[in-house]
């Protein structure tokens, strides 16, 4: 049976519907942003603009803004196959003609669009209030250096990173609580590199930007193969009933 993208949308829109009725995903969605946007706004609207650190507490300001698509995804992700193992409602879904790589990339993708929304729009919102209200130093500082493009580039690699990690967990996990754990431990590497970028731990350069993207963009491409390796049809169907 070959790929199907219109299996991969009909499990989308199933995955989208089940959000919508889920509290805590909902919960995680819009508690994640306001967290993580209320600081980082405040800090830079009372940034002094002769301080010496100001390029620490720029990039400090927009990190917050990356650990959006880390965070919110690997969360939600956690519970997309061992919630529904729990909730007993895995079994049906899989016993649909449905391949495991679609099932798991409508899963990915279930995670992927919501998450590039709402961080591109929390940050489009950052850029807002600041352009308003921010000294006018911080505001070029923020617009001339690499901090968008940063943002732009490593915010869909990153949530990328955290879907597959999400959804590796949530596949050999049996309790949601330790895959949602192990899942935002699992997502940290890579935001632990980008900080240290934007922080100047590691001297930043486009050749260094460059190297991690591609590293996490293969990453990102070649997951799903190994994931759908780990997805075991028979073992999640029996494993309910044990």
């Amino acid at each position: 049976m070959s790929f199907s993208w219109t299996r991969v949308g009909a499990i989308l829109r199933k995955e989208l519907r089940d959000y919508r009725r889920n509290r805590f995903v909902i919960g995680t969605m819009a508690a994640v942003p306001v967290l993580f946007i209320t600081l980082p706004t405040i800090q830079l609207i009372a940034a002094n603009a002769t301080n010496k650190a100001l390029t620490l507490r720029i990039g400090l300001s927009l990190l917050y803004m990356l650990v959006i698509p880390v965070t919110m995804p690997s969360v939600v992700c956690a519970y997309a196959v061992v919630g529904e193992r729990e909730q007993g409602t895995l079994e049906p879904v899989l016993s649909t003609p449905i391949r495991r790589e679609e099932f798991l990339i409508a899963k990915a993708l279930a995670a992927f669009v919501p998450t590039l929304v709402i961080a591109y729009a929390v940050f489009g919102i950052f850029l807002a209030i600041a352009a308003l209200f921010a000294h006018p130093v911080i505001v070029s500082a923020i617009f001339t250096g690499s901090h968008v493009l940063v943002q732009f580039l490593f915010t869909p690699l990153l949530a990328g990173w955290a879907i597959w990690v999400g959804i590796a967990v949530s596949t050999r996990s049996t309790d949601v609580r330790v895959a949602q754990q192990l899942s935002v431990l699992g997502s940290l590497p890579p935001l632990v590199i980008v900080a240290l970028m934007s922080l100047n731990v590691v001297s930043e350069s486009t050749a260094l930007a460059v190297v991690l993207a591609a590293a996490l963009l293969v990453f990102d491409l070649l997951a799903w193969r190994v994931v759908a390796g780990m997805f075991d049809r028979e073992r999640l169907v029996t494993g309910r009933r044990r």
